[in-house]
């Protein structure tokens, strides 16, 4: 029963990704990819790879201050926290929604053309968001057809 359970809320969580990627709501999507990736990270090892012995504070936050999501990796574990985090080691503020989901969702994620396009701006280590795509596009690859 619990199992029955336990992939009702998963399946849940895939449709409500693939909606939020329609619908283009930012803060939504970038909750529910979080909140994927903390299931995704306990229930498959071959996921749970990228985040061995990783440590990474993650600030994601939008222009208009509507959306202050952090994701905090250490001791092979994801939290995710809503509001602000101290010392992150990169802070990625979002013009848009759109312009965060086309960055999270570019076929070819190119955080410079992001910048140039003044659609994303960043501070920190430029290496952590690139390691934030892949694993959200390896999330996404693994997501099924619904």
């Amino acid at each position: 029963m619990i199992e029955l359970i336990q992939e009702q809320v998963y399946q849940g969580l895939w449709r409500q990704l693939n909606n939020c990627i329609e619908s283009e709501v930012a803060e939504e999507f970038l909750q529910t990819l979080l909140t994927l990736m903390k299931i995704m990270f306990v229930i498959q090892p071959d996921y749970r790879r990228n985040i061995v012995n990783f440590n990474g504070r993650y600030q994601f936050a939008s222009k208009d201050g509507e959306v202050t999501v952090a994701a905090i990796f250490g001791k092979n574990r994801m939290k995710v926290v809503e509001g602000t985090i101290k010392d992150p080691n990169i802070t990625v503020t979002f013009r848009s929604g759109k312009a965060l989901l086309n960055f999270l969702l570019s076929p070819k994620q190119d955080i410079l053309i992001s910048m140039l396009n003044r659609e994303i701006q960043t501070n920190g280590n430029l290496n952590y968001i690139s390691k934030f795509g892949y694993m959200s596009k390896r999330l996404l690859q693994l997501m099924p057809r619904l």
